[in-house]
């Protein structure tokens, strides 16, 4: 067991349990009830300052030292490792193959085993080692006379004047040019130069016999060493001719490669690098909007610029697909290694799927069956590890920054799997997301797997079918934030179930539901999109009823967001802000726009990427605060405006920070490290700021409260707690106002866009866009923001969501269906109607089966 005694990190009372070692733990309850504050601020914290504190001092004196969580103690840790929601790396260069190793393991595979092609189409390119052509030549009759020559050029133009004479001064007698003998000694003929010519030198003259075996060695190696590996011999009687390599170079055109190493197969090397690009598969250029501007941008994306100003430049620059690589990143001719005629860029560029299909139809043999057979295993298992958990559809050059948070999670849990660890303490942050039901089955299977090898896994999730299949539920609560932090039930799911306490409990047992709307559709205008054919999407159309709630569903890589994220929404700004399309959405025609007045689209992109970014910011909160502030006694009598509660100013912020409350320490080729100011403890502000304070609370103490911390204080105050209440309204309530932007969740991230929008006036005429916005939300969370959409929707908005959470689908008015697999198995509407008629198609639709299954299971 792991024995936790007085937990008290965040909002945790004070809590004390015990969780079953080798079992499969589920924390769940409402967000902000303390889940996360639990499972990682907690133990996992623990677990890594204790795993960080056995190594050596020496290795120590390298490591920053961990900050003890508050809690009494903990007894039964494991080494920890953690899953959590924080994206994958932005970098350009990381990708779907990089992060699972997969990758890796192919460049070492076409390393190692690969065939090499000439890139003028002259075929096959083998290599011969010297002692291999001289049992070749051993072969001949006895006596057989023989010429060594050194290619030199093969089918080019050119006088060679310099190079014979370079032969010359080196001592060497004879050349043939062109089939023809002719002596170095006396003046060499007068080429042709707009003709094409074949150049050898003659290095030795021999007989076969096996008692020149030494002499014929040497005069191989001078051989190579002059022509690059190169021999050619002749046979005078018969006139027969072999060439032979010992390098990797084309006999025809002489076209040569290096010696074959992994990095020649990495877009990260400037060995394997398209060297246009550098390995990014696209560049940069100025939009052709801004071309008079284009001298000025260039000259400044030259200089060594701030994140800020190379974000300003931005807006006039467009990506487009590199031209010399074809956006494939590596060589031109290292696409030319190939086994068994796939190059490594083929590979990458096919689904999972399609990937572990073509892998093992591989054959090696020989010398290439020791090393392919193994590394061949090794990659297979992986690439099925990535299938397992529902991301078939993916391609290993999938960009990681293109990912969603859960794909992105998951991709992390495959490269757990094939490590083939026990004994570990595993915590993961909500797997599921972004995970169709049809799937779920699939990731439960692999947790369980985690488990059965003998490691702790400890799961923060709400998806229920999870839960039933727990071994043990711990139940946070009742309500977020300072209402939550405790126990409120654990055990088996039987046991939570007959919890009355336990809001998890009731909606598990049934006795709690989110109700199914009963209400018939009606709606007289619709947005008409026609033969789209963006990524894997089939030529389909589809309408949108205006007015409604429509969810947009289907497994993972069906095409969800190709249709509504990247065809529908980039067509709705084009139109209506004159947005530039981007080159890969594909629609043939858009009609009943004129039924709406504007668009906003709330996804889960962060809200800010620097630690000045943060909730009371984002939302306009900021600014009505400040000004709260210097309208306080104590700013009056001094003088204070608005702006010296600012921490983005000079004035009243901390000088040694600039504001930030964090200084940055720049890693060089790693990651910039953000650590606590020393100044002023992470408060922002100086010390004379801090003296101005409302009910005793200066304004880095409201920045440091949760937004139900702030309604309290704020109650009186219309502009602030309007605000206040709607960031509660959306299951945000337990979040700082102040927290930095880089450490909420995407999930958080979205939801605070949301109530950003929601207090905006709304027309009555605006189309919503949400991506997922389920993301982290527990049944009764779920329940609150359902009836938040129906009321944009009740004004005669429309709200179009892509969700996978069937209990929400369940309350939606109209559903798109699409699929009914992922990647090239996608891309059809599937279904497209209300609610009611979906049970219909349960047939062909996995949406329908499992949607039919829980509408059946309410009645």
């Amino acid at each position: 067991m792991i024995h936790i005694k007085g937990a008290r990190e965040h909002n945790l009372k004070n809590i004390s349990l015990c969780l079953p070692r080798n079992k499969l733990v589920v924390i769940t309850g409402v967000s902000g009830s303390g889940k996360s504050s639990l499972a990682f601020d907690t133990l996992f914290a623990e677990a890594q300052r204790r795993y960080l504190e056995s190594l050596s001092a020496y290795s120590r004196q390298f490591i920053e030292q961990l900050k003890k969580p508050d809690v009494d103690s903990i007894e039964g840790l494991s080494a920890p490792i953690a899953i959590d929601q924080k994206s994958l790396s932005h970098s350009p260069r990381s990708t779907v193959g990089t992060i699972t190793e997969v990758l890796d393991y192919l460049r070492l595979l076409y390393a190692k085993t690969g065939a090499a092609f000439c890139p003028q189409g002259h075929g096959v390119i083998q290599t011969t080692s010297v002692d291999t052509i001289v049992q070749k030549i051993l072969t001949f009759p006895t006596g057989s006379k023989f010429y060594i020559l050194a290619p030199i050029a093969r089918h080019k133009k050119g006088l060679f004047l310099k190079e014979f004479e370079i032969f010359q001064k080196k001592g060497f007698s004879k050349i043939r040019i062109n089939g023809e003998f002719y002596s170095l000694c006396a003046k060499p003929p007068l080429l042709d130069k707009n003709k094409f010519h074949d150049v050898d030198v003659l290095t030795d003259q021999l007989k076969v016999d096996s008692s020149q075996l030494n002499r014929l060695s040497q005069s191989l190696r001078l051989t190579h060493d002059i022509s690059g590996g190169r021999s050619l011999i002749f046979f005078s009687n018969s006139g027969q001719e072999l060439l032979f390599n010992t390098k990797l170079c084309c006999p025809e055109c002489l076209f040569s490669f290096p010696k074959l190493e992994t990095r020649h197969f990495s877009f990260n090397s400037p060995y394997g690098a398209c060297k246009l690009c550098e390995g990014l598969g696209e560049i940069s250029t100025v939009d052709p909007r801004f071309s008079d501007l284009a001298p000025y941008v260039e000259k400044k994306l030259k200089k060594n610029l701030t994140p800020q100003r190379r974000a300003a430049l931005d807006k006039f620059l467009i990506i487009q697909t590199c031209a010399e690589c074809q956006g494939r990143r590596i060589k031109k001719e290292f696409e030319f290694i190939k086994i068994c005629g796939d190059s490594i860029t083929t590979i990458t560029g096919l689904t999972i799927e399609n990937a572990i299909n073509r892998v093992i139809s591989w054959k090696f043999s020989g010398k290439n069956f020791e090393i392919g057979d193994k590394v061949q295993k090794e990659i297979l298992s992986r690439l099925r590890f990535i299938k397992n958990i529902g991301l078939s559809y993916l391609t290993l050059d999938r960009k990681s920054n293109s990912l969603s948070t859960g794909e992105a999670q998951r991709l992390r849990l495959a490269s757990q799997l094939g490590e083939s660890l026990t004994g570990v303490l595993y915590i993961l942050d909500e797997p599921s997301i972004g995970l169709h039901a049809r799937d779920h089955e699939k990731l439960l299977d692999s947790l369980l797997s985690l488990r059965d090898r003998g490691n702790t896994l400890i799961v923060v999730e709400h998806d229920e079918e999870t839960m039933r299949k727990a071994d043990h539920i711990v139940d946070m609560g009742l309500l977020a934030g300072r209402m939550g932090g405790e126990i409120i039930a654990q055990g088996t799911c039987q046991e939570i179930k007959s919890c009355q306490k336990s809001l998890t409990g009731q909606y598990l047992a049934g006795k709690l539901k989110i109700a199914v709307p009963s209400n018939k559709m009606s709606t007289s205008d619709w947005i008409h999109l026609k033969d789209v054919k963006t990524r894997n999407l089939k030529s389909v159309s589809v309408s949108f009823p205006l007015g409604q709630l429509i969810s947009v569903t289907g497994v993972s890589g069906s095409g969800k967001s190709s249709l509504i994220m990247e065809t529908l929404l980039p067509y709705l700004k084009h139109m209506l802000y004159k947005s530039p399309l981007p080159s890969f959405s594909i629609a043939a025609d858009i009609e009943g726009i004129e039924n709406i007045d504007k668009v906003i689209d709330v996804d889960q992109s962060p809200i800010g990427r620097t630690p000045r970014s943060n909730p009371a910011t984002y939302t306009g909160l900021f600014s009505p605060l400040r000004e709260y502030f210097s309208l306080l006694p104590l700013s009056k009598m001094r003088g204070y405006t608005a702006g010296r509660f600012s921490f983005n100013v000079s004035g009243g912020r901390c000088e040694i920070c600039e504001g930030a409350g964090l200084l940055k320490i720049e890693m060089s080729f790693l990651p910039d490290v953000y650590i606590p100011c020393s100044k002023c403890s992470s408060k922002r502000y100086n010390f004379e700021t801090l003296q101005v304070t409302f009910k005793d609370k200066s304004i880095a103490d409201v920045l440091d409260m949760s937004v139900t911390e702030a309604l309290d204080l704020f109650e009186n105050y219309p502009k602030l707690f309007d605000k206040l209440r709607l960031l509660e309204s959306v299951g945000l309530g337990y979040i700082k106002l102040g927290q930095h932007a880089q450490t909420l969740s995407g999930g958080e991230a979205q939801r605070v866009k949301l109530a950003k929008e929601l207090s905006k006036r709304d027309t009555g005429k605006t189309l919503y866009i949400l991506d997922e916005p389920t993301t982290g939300l527990h049944f009764e969370d779920i329940k609150n923001l359902l009836v938040i959409l129906r009321k944009l929707v009740d004004h005669g908005n429309t709200v179009i969501v892509i969700e996978h959470e069937l209990h929400f689908i369940a309350q939606t008015d109209y559903i798109i269906d699409l699929g009914p697999e992922g990647g090239q198995g996608g891309g059809e509407i599937l279904y497209a109607g209300p609610i009611q008629e979906i049970r219909k198609f349960k047939e062909k639709s996995y949406t329908a089966q499992h949607l039919f299954s829980l509408l059946e299971s309410r009645k």
